[in-house]
């Protein structure tokens, strides 16, 4: 008996000369390193947000020159535009001239027509008559030879007549061939002018329609640094707390291994202990197993032995920050109706007697990677 003693003794010795640390702190640690690595994804991000808004700096003036190269164009155009507005106007007046003397050399061909065709009517109808009178009219041969010279000079007229119908046929005939020309080019000149009207306008509109969305771009990349770098100080806000936390978890784990403990017939348990203890298990262990229901019992049993942690379970239950179910009302809506099942209760009543399935272990929680301890259903216990 004396022996099983000893050997009990040794354990718990090795047991109370663990480095609490290593366990106690592995959640704060895990956290800590969780937000050391937001943080850096977050400067990270930040850094490709600056090198973006860089190129797109970049890219922005680079279009912002071609778009003077285009007004200097625009110039250019306005310029032609301009020359090509003279040519039309010129044009449109000599069109209205060339219509003028067009109109004139028809009215003047209408008019030789009508009189030719009533000179081959007057020859037709009374030309051979007249022709007659003449030559029996005639009282010598010199009388008759000046009535031909007459009918010569007539005939010439005729001809002259004649010919300045075909002269003015031939002009209405150039005039119309020119104003068709004059319109055509009239025409080309206003093509030459809608072109130069779309020449670059497409072109600026799209490049600063370029320049508008990469200004709205910059505008959206500035405001996500300016997220990112808000984000990034409150980072490190987050981690200065962890690291004080880490830091204050680190003093309690060494000074709880060093400090005094408690033995369970020095405490006195209140009214309301029990169904306080029985509930938080519930909370916290209600789907586990027996045995991790008494774990978690134990923990807080452990904690009111040593001097660390408050004397009372009300006490070590409701200091800040240590128990979710405190902090989310969950406990408080258990204890209102008295949640806890049988197998809570009884669990309570184990570990108020001081009995512990996990040795001295004053934190549980569930697994994390890299976190050691006694494996009890659902929960690390360390």
């Amino acid at each position: 008996m004396k022996g099983n003693f000893i050997i009990l003794a040794t354990v718990i010795a090795l047991v109370l000369s663990l480095p609490f640390d290593s366990f106690a702190t592995e959640t704060t640690r895990k956290k800590l390193d969780d937000a050391k690595k937001a943080k850096q994804e977050s400067e990270s991000q930040l850094d490709d947000t600056k090198e973006d808004l860089v190129e797109m700096h970049e890219e922005k003036a680079s279009l912002q020159g071609q778009l003077n190269n285009l007004n200097s164009q625009l110039n250019e155009v306005s310029n032609n535009l301009e020359s090509l507005e003279e040519q039309i106007g010129d044009k449109e007046t000599d069109i209205e001239n060339t219509q003028m003397e067009l109109e004139a050399a028809r009215q003047r061909e209408a008019d030789q027509y009508a009189s030719m065709k009533k000179r081959i009517q007057f020859m037709y109808e009374k030309q051979k008559f007249v022709m007659v009178g003449m030559f029996l009219g005639a009282e010598n041969f010199g009388d008759f030879l000046n009535q031909n010279n007459y009918i010569e000079q007539l005939s010439a007229y005729d001809r002259k007549m004649f010919n300045e119908y075909i002269e003015t046929r031939q002009l209405i005939e150039e005039k119309e061939a020119s104003l068709k020309e004059e319109r055509e080019l009239l025409e080309e000149y206003k093509v030459k002018e809608q072109a130069e009207q779309n020449r670059v306008s497409g072109l600026v509109n799209q490049t600063s329609g370029s320049i508008r969305q990469y200004a709205n771009d910059i505008s959206d990349a500035e405001a996500r640094a300016q997220e990112l770098e808000d984000q990034i100080r409150a980072q490190e806000a987050d981690i200065k707390k962890l690291e004080a936390k880490l830091a204050e978890e680190i003093r309690l784990s060494k000074l709880a291994a060093a400090s005094k403990w408690r033995d369970i017939s020095e405490v006195t348990f209140a009214d309301g202990d029990r169904k306080l203890l029985a509930n938080i298990i519930y909370c916290e262990a209600g789907s586990e197993p027996y045995e991790g229901q008494v774990a978690v019992g134990a923990v807080v049993i452990n904690r009111v032995l040593s001097s660390v942690y408050p004397d009372t379970v009300v006490g070590v239950i409701y200091q800040d920050r240590q128990f979710s179910p405190v902090a989310s009302g969950r406990l408080a809506l258990a204890l209102a109706s008295d949640k806890a099942t049988a197998a809570c209760y009884k669990a309570a009543d184990e570990a108020m007697t001081g009995y512990s399935n996990v040795g001295n272990c004053v934190y549980f929680r569930t697994p994390i990677p890299g976190l050691s301890g006694t494996r009890i259903g659902g929960h690390i216990f360390y």
